[in-house]
């Protein structure tokens, strides 16, 4: 019999009941236990929602961020955040956010830093190790947790964190080689297999996602090593992979000494025949059918095809699965009430990819006829999709054909435009600007929802929004920036903002993703071929111009990030959607150019998470994306300034390529990361000019001006003073106005400051 089970469930909940709950603590507005409690409820509402499966995921819960609690629980806290008095929640707040709830300023620290997790758009907290980092488990939570779920009658299956991929995702902050730290973590790792054993379990999921990375030979070694050693405990070891091919590695997977392995058949199909040969006859063998990253039906039809085969010859060893934690996907597609019936046919959330899950188990098990109207049901979705008349736009595909390189090319060089430029625009020295975005206030968001919900015309919309920018313009000009933004309050989400003025996109009401802690996105489907039909920002930038004489930036979001931060057809290649993307927002700054504003930023936040796992691939997807930025960008004239904004990822190894995107002006997260990211420009002279962010607005924390002057002159060492902007690491809606307003006081004095220093 085929077993089922999952990799992991969202934890945010169906109408993002964590996110509320967190927040309300957060703001002191509510207790710990309060909050404890809505965690509790959400657990067992989840399992509930796998009751189908053989297994059920324990462990794959977060308050925020799970590789923050991987960190907690082999007993990794900063120092920092040990010596400040509060319980161990408070302290996991304070790495994750600078704060806990009721949290004072005295009691607030530096952030954890940042990133992105794989390739995706989740955040996780980096580990921080040093050369006398010592591990000691805190498994308390995990083990009641377990408690829970087996008290509900759950077969539990445990998620842990593998040891080589959480060294891995780790920075070492003194430089020392953070593999030599292995021969103390193993034991930790030891510690905590044995007392899961004795909860009563059977099997343990150990996530080693960095397999399908390539990996230098002593992580190779390691991971022999290490896997020996966890060998000798006395609970069986499902090893998974997920995002990618095992390539070289394939060979190390299947010999190392655990008693089952995940495998990603979303990208790793190919992989499939290999690892059946290889895997040891007592081995079970986990296969990821079910897209756990993507939203569309699984043809189960086509899926069975194949998969009966590896059952008669795996037998009991064959295990099924989605391809990766189902954190990626929205919960539950029932929620949905708006979506059109077609178009809701095509689709798949968590739960519903588990129900394709238990379909193909049941035919597995009991034959095909079992399932037979599921079976008819799934494929008459899965052509209705294919012949649907909301796919195909042959303008679109003709415009496409007919794009040229030059589309892509400036008319002159940066020096050439810098002069033009500095001469049309006249900033001083340090120039201040901001992201984007500023706070989405309670009021502003009662507006869009009285103007979604019918309640107010278009007309007490449009006044309403207008107030709110010119609120927001008056409160620049009184701190005293030098470029200006209108502050997005008309905007929801920078993607979906976007997504819903452009055609071949359809948006949901429920279909919340978490991207970090609190934080959610509501990532818009495409499912059609791509088009601008009228100008999307023109009128509102023109207005916040009118307002003021200092510079107006226009802001969009590029192609590859509106790209990446949807989910997006699986019917063609991804390099021709981003193409349709950029020719579309190539429309709007030209219009935007032609309305007078001489600066436009063009925002590719998430343009290294599309990066493939492996660099031997990466040249492949750079070239287009880059290419798709260029067409976006580079047809305005000379005197137009371009910026660009890329938030929290390493992109130390892609600075040549971001480079070659030649936009005049690129804005950076440095702060949480204390300037490490401009390391980069000690080798590589980076042509055109960059604002470091000073401002880590993802804490409630307010800068110092002296914190900020320190950055800021750690960047002048790399940057010529001439190509260097002051401004947040991002845009500032999470954020309130009684933290923006000193936050930027204090940013644009750091600014005078340096004028100061560096006129001397």
């Amino acid at each position: 019999m085929v077993t089922t089970h999952n990799l992991g469930f969202p934890r945010i909940g169906k109408k993002r009941e964590l996110k509320f709950a967190l927040e309300q603590y957060w703001k002191n507005e509510t207790t710990q236990q309060t909050l404890q409690q809505t965690a509790t409820e959400l657990r067992l509402q989840h399992w509930q929602e796998q009751a189908s499966m053989n297994y059920v995921p324990v462990g794959d819960f977060s308050f925020y961020d799970q590789v923050l609690d991987t960190s907690f629980l082999l007993g990794n806290i900063p120092d920092r955040v040990g010596k400040i008095e509060g319980n161990e929640l408070d302290s996991y707040f304070r790495v994750a956010r600078g704060r806990s709830g009721g949290d004072t300023d005295k009691q607030c620290v530096h952030a954890g830093e940042m990133t992105k997790w794989f390739d995706t758009n989740y955040h996780y907290i980096v580990p921080e190790f040093e050369k006398t980092t010592q591990f000691s488990l805190h498994a308390e939570n995990l083990i009641d947790q377990i408690t829970e779920a087996k008290q509900q009658g759950y077969n539990v299956k445990p998620v842990i964190l593998g040891p080589m991929t959480y060294l891995s995702l780790g920075k070492s902050k003194d430089g020392s080689d953070k593999l030599a730290l292995l021969d103390q973590l193993l034991p930790v790792y030891i510690e905590l297999i044995e007392k899961l054993k004795q909860q009563g379990l059977d099997w343990v999921q150990i996530d080693e996602p960095i397999l399908v990375t390539e990996l230098a030979t002593p992580w190779q070694q390691a991971f022999s090593k290490a896997y020996s050693q966890l060998a000798s405990t006395s609970i069986n070891i499902l090893l998974a992979t997920y995002f990618g091919q095992l390539k070289e590695n394939l060979g190390l997977a299947c010999k190392l000494p655990v008693n089952g392995l995940h495998l990603d058949v979303t990208y790793a199909q190919d992989e499939l025949e290999q690892v059946i040969s290889d895997l040891p006859n007592d081995r079970v063998l986990s296969i990821g059918v079910i897209n756990g990253r993507n939203i569309w039906k699984t043809n189960l039809s086509e899926t069975l095809d194949w998969l009966e085969p590896i059952q008669q010859l795996l037998k009991d060893r064959l295990w099924l699965a989605p391809s990766c934690s189902l954190l990626h996907v929205p919960v539950d597609l029932n929620s949905e009430q708006k979506l059109n019936n077609e178009i809701q046919s095509w689709l798949a959330f968590a739960v519903q990819k588990l129900a394709e899950l238990k379909i193909l188990a049941n035919a597995l098990n009991y034959g095909r006829d079992s399932v037979a109207q599921e079976l008819a049901d799934n494929l008459a979705d899965i052509n209705n999709r294919k012949l649907s008349k909301q796919i195909n736009n042959k303008i679109v595909k003709q415009r496409v054909s007919q794009i040229e390189a030059t589309m892509g090319e400036r008319q002159s060089n940066y020096v050439q435009r810098a002069d033009i430029q500095a001469n049309k625009i006249n900033l001083p020295l340090f120039p201040t600007t901001t992201i984007g975005s500023f706070p989405q206030t309670t009021k502003i968001r009662k507006v869009r929802k009285d103007y979604r919900l019918g309640d107010i015309d278009r007309n007490q919309y449009q006044l309403a929004m207008q107030e709110e920018i010119t609120n927001c313009v008056g409160e620049q000009e009184l701190l005293g920036l030098d470029v200006l933004v209108h502050g997005e309050a008309e905007r929801n989400d920078m993607v979906e903002y976007f997504a819903e003025k452009l055609a071949g996109f359809i948006f949901t009401q429920f279909g919340w993703v978490q991207s970090y802690g609190s934080r959610c996105v509501k990532p818009p489907v495409i499912v059609g071929d791509i088009s601008r039909p009228t100008p999307m920002t023109v009128d509102t930038i023109k207005f916040a111009k009118s307002l003021t004489d200092k510079p107006m930036k226009g802001m969009l979001t590029g192609p590859v990030t509106i790209l990446n931060w949807s989910f997006v057809r699986d019917d063609q290649p991804r390099s021709e959607t981003c193409l349709q993307l950029a020719l579309a927002i190539r429309d709007e700054v030209l219009d935007l150019e032609q309305a007078g504003i001489q600066i436009i930023q063009i925002d590719e936040a998430a343009l290294r998470e599309g990066l493939p796992l492996r660099k031997s691939q990466w040249k492949t997807y750079l070239d287009w994306a880059t290419f798709a930025f260029r067409i976006t960008a580079n047809g305005v004239k000379d005197e137009t300034q371009i910026h660009t904004h890329m938030c929290y990822s390493e992109f130390n190894d892609i600075i040549a390529e971001i480079a070659a995107m030649d936009a005049d002006v690129i804005t950076i997260e440095t702060s949480r990361s204390d300037m490490e990211l401009l390391d980069v420009f000690d080798q590589f002279q980076y042509p055109n000019a960059i604002g470091p962010g000073v401002y880590d607005i993802h804490s409630p924390n307010i800068p110092s001006v002296e914190s900020m002057v320190q950055l800021m002159q750690k960047a002048a060492q790399r940057i010529p003073l001439q190509r260097l902007w002051v401004n947040p690491d991002c845009g500032l809606k999470t954020r309130s106005w009684d933290e923006v307003k000193p936050a930027l006081k204090n940013m644009v004095a750091a600014s005078k400051q340096l004028h100061e220093i560096f006129n001397q």
